[in-house]
């Protein structure tokens, strides 16, 4: 006689309340439902609280754990575990796939620093929604940049409840020089800066300049101006983390190490739509290869558009940007790319015509260099749908 084995059990213990929880959830579930699993999807106790019930009889977890007292609860019901955040220390007892938030303070920095800013600030108040890496990843980027970075300190009336004191964060913001580019943490911080620059005159982006450590879909775009951001790959983060689990639940000892995923792209707004530099013509220079590098321009048009020797068009983007106009119009032309291969169901031939490649071939060569993947990978590994 033979038995049919039951399905697997996987809770997920992950908030819901922002693009970046739904898109791991989605991700989780999408191989949960081809892989057989019932999956039991945030479940809370009596006081709210992300927490599985006693009376479920369960394989593994996927979880995103912020607190030490969400710690205990998964560790002692003695399952195997893959944590999708980082905000509490690395255990031998569990798995992890996360961010990988030092790709992410260098994204945010070179967006910033690509847009002319010198002057750098961070605003991460402790809301419970994020760890001190993030911030310092990004100040880490600043300082290596050969830039200072204004971090903001959290006082007892920001740490008393969720929302920051409005007063501590005006009394910052005016000590500090402009232009400036300020990283936030979130979403929730960075739609503070916003709100609060609106109710003191604060010019956003002419001086100062908002990016968000992630995208949140309502968030970013119902703001105004709408809100650039770091798009993180959370559809990675949680095919991955299901795929680890899968290893663990089937008695994979070795499958529980800490993976580190870098973000996909910045999703640039208004709130970041500046060009603060001192030489106005490369200014104008960057605006033409922004508008015009889809469609295959070289070095040789800007020297037909712009009344500059090569020689010296070199020598001034490597002052202001420290690379070629060569390397500024390669990456524009695969940031393109990148959009339209996350954003749209274009075919990858259809793609290389819109981005004056001659063909599909050729567009894949030049995308593996550049992001050491194929189109067809990243789209794959990466794509909503």
């Amino acid at each position: 006689m033979t038995t049919t084995q039951r399905p697997r059990h996987v809770g997920i213990l992950v908030e819901t309340d922002d693009s970046w929880g739904r898109n791991v959830v989605e991700a989780v579930c999408r191989f949960g439902h081809s892989s057989g699993w019932t999956v039991l999807i945030s479940p809370r106790d009596a006081q709210g609280r992300l927490r599985l019930p006693k009376v479920w009889n369960g394989d593994g977890i996927i979880a995103s754990l912020r607190t030490t007292s969400s710690v205990r609860h998964v560790k002692n019901l003695q399952l195997p575990v893959v944590d999708v955040g980082i905000m509490v220390p690395k255990c031998d007892w569990f798995a992890r796939v996360a961010t990988d938030d030092a790709a992410r303070g260098e994204m945010a920095f070179e967006h910033l620093r690509d847009r002319g800013l010198t002057h750098f600030a961070c605003y991460a108040p402790p809301i419970g929604r994020y760890s001190d890496v993030r911030s310092m990843a990004f100040a880490d980027a600043v300082t290596a940049g050969g830039y200072q970075c204004a971090m903001y300190e959290a006082t007892g009336d920001d740490t008393a409840g969720w929302l920051t004191n409005y007063s501590n964060v005006r009394r910052w913001l005016s000590t500090l020089p402009r232009p400036l580019g300020i990283f936030a943490a979130d979403p929730y911080p960075a739609r503070q800066l916003v709100e609060i620059c609106s109710a003191d005159s604060i010019r956003i982006p002419d001086e100062v300049a908002v990016l968000s450590g992630d995208d949140d879909e309502l968030l970013c775009n119902v703001a105004s101006p709408r809100i650039s951001a770091v798009e993180l790959a959370s559809h990675r983060i949680g095919e991955t983390a299901a795929q680890m689990l899968a290893k663990m639940m089937n008695g994979d000892a070795t499958a529980k190490p800490e993976t580190l995923i870098p973000p996909l792209q910045v999703r640039g707004r208004h709130s970041t739509d500046i060009l603060a530099m001192a030489d106005d013509e490369i200014a104008d220079v960057l605006r033409y290869i922004r508008d015009r590098a889809p469609d295959g321009i070289t070095v040789a048009d800007l020297l037909k558009a712009f009344p500059i020797s090569r020689r010296r068009l070199e020598q001034r983007f490597r002052a202001e940007l420290n690379r070629s106009p060569a390397e500024e119009i390669r990456r524009v032309r695969m940031a393109h790319v990148g959009r339209l291969l996350l954003d749209s169901d274009k075919t990858v031939t259809t793609i290389a015509a819109e981005s004056g490649f001659a063909t599909s071939a050729s567009l894949s060569q030049a995308f593996r260099q550049h992001f050491g993947t194929t189109p067809g990978d990243y789209r794959r590994r990466n794509h909503a749908t």
